[in-house]
C-alpha cells in the first residue's frame, strides 16, 4: 500500500474528487509519489462504500482496496447480522480479506484472529482497523485453515472464494478455494462452532449434501435480494436442522424459521381479497408449505407459490389487495390490461414478463401490480392487485 495516499491533501482529493474519473486519467495525477491509477482507484472504490460500507466511508484515514475487494467483501449489515449469531472469547476469521466480518466479530468476541493469504489486502485491512478503534483483532497474512488446524478457538469462520484459480467464477462449495468439504470434522477439533459463509446461488439441497454437523442455516436477504447463505456447524449435531430466514429492509427485518425437511400441509384454494408473495429468503428457503401452514393462507397451486386470504394478515413478504381477477383470454386482456402502466409479475406461467409487457403494449411502472399466474385447475389468470404497506417485522 502507497502511504503517500493518506496524507492530508491526498485524502481531501480522493473524498472530494465529484467529476468523472476517466477525466482524471487523462490530466495525471496532481501529486508526486502518487500515480493516477493509485488515485482512480481510491476515489472510484471511496464511492463504492457509500452504502455498502458506510464505516469505511465516513472515517478519515481509511485506505480503500480495489473495487473488486469491495464488491466480494459483506456488507456492513450483513456482517453485523452474522456477528449476532456469535459471541466468546476467541474466533478466527481465516478468509478474512478486507476485515468487514472480522470488525464485527470483534464486537462480541475479547479476540478476533485474523488470516489472509493477500499480503496488500492484509496491510490494508491492519490500517483499517486501527483507524476504525478495533484494537482487538490480531492480524497475520497467512494461511487460515493451516494455522487455525494448530490452535483452539470458540469459533473459526470461513468464507471460501468463489473465484477458482482454474474453472473462474464458482458456485458449488467443493469448488471454492479453500475447500472445506470433507474437512469441517477436523476443523471442528479445533473449535467448538464452525461458521461457514457460501454464495446465494448454491442450492441448499446441494449444500447439505456437501457438509456434514449442520446445526443451523441462515438465508440473508437485503432489501428482498439474497446475499448470503451461513452454515453453522457443530459436532453434537442432530438430524434436526433450523432453516432461519431474514429480510434486512429499511426499517424492519422480516424472519420466518422452520426446520428443514419437515414437510407442512398447505391448503388450496380460489383468490380471495387479498394476495401474498413471500420475500427473497423465504423463496430461496423453498419454505413454500410451510409459510402457508404457519399463517393459515390458502395456496393458489402447488408451483405459484402465491397465497392469499379473506382477511389482512402480516406476512414475511408484499402483500396486495386483489381488485380484479380476469382469465387469461385474448378478449379480456385487451379490454383490461393494452396500454397499462403496471408492474408485472408471473409465477407458474408460460409467458415470461418481457413477453407479456410486449404482446398486451403494458407499459412499466405504476401503482397497479399485475400477477400472471395458474390456478389449482391450471386455469391461467391475470390478478390485478394495489399493493399494501406492511409493518411486518421487527423494527
Amino acid at each position: 500500500m502507497n502511504r503517500a495516499l493518506l496524507h492530508s491533501e491526498a485524502q481531501n482529493f480522493i473524498r472530494n474528487y465529484s467529476e468523472d474519473t476517466a477525466a482524471l486519467a487523462f490530466k495525471g495525477s496532481p501529486f508526486e509519489g502518487i500515480t493516477v491509477q493509485e488515485l482512480i482507484e481510491q476515489i472510484e472504490s471511496f464511492r463504492k462504500t457509500k452504502k455498502k460500507l458506510p464505516s469505511w466511508h465516513h472515517t478519515e484515514g481509511i485506505y480503500f482496496p480495489s473495487k473488486l475487494n469491495i464488491e466480494q467483501t459483506s456488507s456492513e449489515l450483513t456482517a453485523e447480522y452474522k456477528a449476532s449469531l456469535v459471541s466468546g472469547a476467541t474466533l478466527a476469521d481465516i478468509t478474512a480479506g478486507l476485515g468487514v466480518d472480522s470488525f464485527y466479530f470483534a464486537k462480541n468476541f475479547d479476540t478476533v484472529a485474523y488470516f489472509e493469504l493477500n499480503t496488500k489486502l492484509t496491510a490494508i485491512a491492519k490500517h483499517n482497523f486501527e483507524r476504525l478503534g478495533a484494537a482487538n483483532i490480531n492480524c497475520s497474512n497467512a494461511d487460515g485453515l493451516a494455522i487455525s488446524m494448530q490452535g483452539r478457538y470458540n469459533i473459526i469462520y470461513v468464507d471460501p472464494a468463489r473465484r477458482h484459480s482454474a474453472k473462474g467464477k464458482v458456485f458449488f462449495l467443493k469448488d471454492c478455494e479453500p475447500n472445506v468439504v470433507g474437512k469441517t470434522r477436523d476443523i471442528l477439533n479445533h473449535c467448538d462452532t464452525l461458521l461457514i459463509k457460501t454464495s446465494p446461488m448454491l442450492d441448499i439441497s446441494v449444500g447439505m449434501s456437501e457438509l456434514k454437523h449442520v446445526v443451523e442455516i441462515h438465508v440473508v436477504a437485503v432489501e428482498n435480494e439474497v446475499k448470503e447463505l451461513l452454515w453453522l456447524l457443530r459436532k453434537d449435531a442432530t438430524t434436526s436442522i433450523a432453516i432461519k430466514t431474514v429480510n434486512i429492509a429499511k426499517t424492519k427485518e422480516e424472519r420466518f424459521d422452520f426446520i428443514y425437511g419437515v414437510e407442512a400441509l398447505p391448503s388450496y384454494g380460489l383468490p380471495l381479497q387479498y394476495l401474498y408473495e413471500p420475500n427473497a429468503a423465504i423463496m430461496k428457503a423453498g419454505a413454500f408449505t410451510q409459510i402457508s401452514e404457519a399463517y393459515g393462507l390458502l395456496k393458489l397451486q402447488s408451483n405459484s407459490h402465491l397465497y392469499t386470504s379473506a382477511e389482512l394478515l402480516e406476512f414475511p413478504g408484499r402483500q396486495f389487495k386483489i381488485d380484479q381477477m380476469i382469465p387469461y383470454r385474448k378478449n379480456e386482456i385487451k379490454k383490461h390490461l393494452v396500454g397499462l402502466k403496471a408492474n408485472i409479475a408471473t409465477r407458474n406461467f408460460p409467458e415470461t414478463v418481457q413477453i407479456l409487457r410486449k404482446k398486451w403494449k403494458i407499459i412499466d411502472g405504476g401503482e397497479v401490480y399485475l400477477f400472471f399466474t395458474t390456478l389449482l385447475n391450471n386455469d391461467k389468470i391475470v390478478l390485478i392487485c394495489s399493493k399494501i404497506n406492511s409493518s411486518f417485522g421487527k423494527d
